[in-house]
């Protein structure tokens, strides 16, 4: 087994925007990192929607995405939504950082009410239980006040709530450009290296 740099744990949701969590899985492999990745049905059809790649069933979706990615043996470990002896499941084994991108409004309220009814909420419940690293990506608009009051409940608990919001003042020439803004922002919170983006005043 390679010596990964470090564990993040990754969430998928099913809010529009799965090109920036495809990045994001990118970008951490290429960051020598093991990526335990959590994949919602619903994150699974927008997937297929918005981008090129077509997934197979879960038990193939390891070594698929090990191929697409370029990723190392065991770099990516997929778990499913209801695999409690998945290491995120339990505080004892949970990695340090965590991010649910996209998050959709339907998980961020569910994290926010404790509920805990699959593996990326009981996962983000442990996060949060265990004082660790909790990063959500809402790519939703309008919010309503519902969606303001669950992020700011959540914000109060530490959670960093970093919307897909990208800026123009690097001149984004392409998608692909304003995509990597947010990625490039995300992986500055967990403290990543990153050459996506440059820093303002570079």
């Amino acid at each position: 087994m390679p010596d990964f740099a470090r564990t993040v744990t990754l969430a998928m949701t099913g809010a529009s925007g799965a090109i920036y969590g495809i990045r994001l899985l990118e970008s951490l492999v290429l960051a020598n990192c093991r990526v335990y990745f959590l994949l919602s049905d619903a994150a699974r059809v927008v997937i297929e929607t918005e981008t090129n790649l077509e997934l197979p069933p879960e038990t193939e979706l390891d070594y698929f995405l090990q191929v697409n990615f370029d990723a190392d043996e065991g770099q990516i470990e997929v778990f499913s939504r209801e695999d409690w002896f998945a290491p995120v499941a339990s505080g004892s084994a949970s990695p340090a950082s965590m991010v649910v991108c996209p998050a959709s409004g339907g998980t961020i309220a569910a994290i926010a009410a404790g509920a805990s009814n699959n593996l990326i909420e009981r996962a983000a419940d442990v996060a949060i239980k265990e004082k660790r690293q909790l990063i959500l990506v809402p790519r939703e608009t309008p919010l309503s006040v519902i969606h303001l009051e669950n992020q700011l409940k959540l914000a109060r608990l530490g959670v960093t709530i970093l919307p897909a919001s990208p800026g123009f003042y690097q001149n984004p020439e392409s998608v692909e450009d304003l995509v990597d803004f947010v990625v490039a922002r995300i992986l500055d919170q967990l403290g990543i290296e990153q050459t996506l983006l440059p820093r303002w005043g570079e």
